[in-house]
């Protein structure tokens, strides 16, 4: 049985990082996907899929719910450990509602919680934009800039409250307070997963 653990956050509010370095210090029992980056080594394998998948992230667009959620299930059970983080996801109602669907008829994955990494808006702009203008030339991310910023933000935003309550019903949602340093940020959520997982 696989535990999981999902991590939503605007963009910005360091949700990979934090999930990376805990993967990184418990690299024998945890794994870390994130939809991002999965998405995007499809885009980088020049694939059908990885041209398509493209022409939505570099809109800024949310790619479609099918596409996402083969790779997230196939990631999770192709993981050779059994912990498994996934950051980025859901990122709209229908993508949780469906997953939930998914889950409810998956016997070798348990959903043991929803993190969300809060930053305001005025956080994640500041460390998006500063990202951008810090990258080495050709580094800079395609979606690193005011524009596409604000859209994201908006995707982010609209399902937020919704996808809040369910998680909170659930008893599944924790909030971690991601404006500060990094490590006692990483600290709090280490703690959680390892706790909540019996590690």
């Amino acid at each position: 049985m696989k535990k999981l653990f999902l991590i939503i956050g605007a963009p910005g509010s360091g949700k990979t990082t934090d999930a990376s370095i805990i993967a990184e210090r418990n690299s024998d029992k945890i794994a870390h996907y994130s939809t991002g980056d999965m998405l995007r080594a499809e885009v980088a394998s020049g694939s059908e899929l990885g041209k398509e998948i493209d022409s939505y992230i570099s809109k800024g667009a949310l790619v479609p719910l099918q596409i996402v959620l083969n790779t997230i299930i196939s990631a999770i059970k192709g993981s050779d450990r059994d912990v498994v983080i996934i950051d980025g996801f859901p990122r709209s109602v229908e993508q949780m509602v469906e997953f939930d669907k998914l889950l409810e008829n998956e016997d070798e994955i348990e959903l043991l919680s929803v993190i969300e990494a809060r930053v305001s808006e005025a956080v994640a702009r500041e460390r998006i934009l500063g990202r951008a203008e810090q990258a080495a030339p050709g580094e800079q991310r395609s979606d690193d800039n005011e524009e596409v910023f604000v859209s994201r933000m908006k995707i982010y935003n609209e399902p937020l409250a919704e996808i809040q309550n369910f998680y909170t019903d659930k008893n599944l949602l924790k909030i971690i307070d991601a404006e500060r340093e990094l490590e006692p940020i990483v600290a709090e959520m280490e703690e959680f997963v390892k706790k909540s997982a019996n590690l």
